[in-house]
């Protein structure tokens, strides 16, 4: 499973011109779900993004996690985290999960979050094409990947 971590001042989404999805400071998480993954990896990386010290204390210094700030979490899922370039110009995604899998880990990844003890978790619409809007701060992108 791999996931994209942006700290943002705010986050939305939308689908079809529709605001779905929308949070304050915290988190947008773009989720991808490989073949291969488990309930084991979903709630693994969940806890790793809920208490990764990347938001900054009162001295300025990444001490700080998504708990500590009480942030907030707008997930989106992206199976072309899965992309292989390696060869032509086309990427292939033979190793992202079939999309009913994907699904089912993808909302299980944000049950997980809320669990950990992330009070607002946002989401996109599985599948759907979607408008993502945010504002970074930082920048700050941190590349999580359960397979490493």
């Amino acid at each position: 499973m791999k996931a994209i971590l942006q700290r943002v001042k705010h986050a939305s989404v939308e689908v079809e011109g529709k605001v779905c999805g929308q949070i304050q400071e915290g988190l947008l998480i773009l989720l991808g779900v490989g073949q291969g993954d488990t309930e084991t990896e979903a709630a693994l990386l969940a806890q790793k993004c809920a208490q990764l010290r990347i938001f900054c204390d009162e001295n300025d210094k990444m001490n700080l996690s998504l708990l500590d700030i009480s942030g907030e979490a707008l997930v989106i899922s992206n199976f072309t985290l899965y992309a292989d370039s390696k060869k032509g110009r086309r990427p292939n995604y033979l190793q992202a999960a079939a999309p009913q899998l994907a699904k089912e880990l993808y909302e299980l990844f944000m049950q997980k979050l809320r669990e950990a003890g992330v009070a607002k978790v946002e989401a996109g619409v599985f599948g759907a094409h979607m408008a993502v809007n945010l504002l970074n701060n930082g920048p700050v992108t941190i590349i999580l990947d359960t397979a490493e």
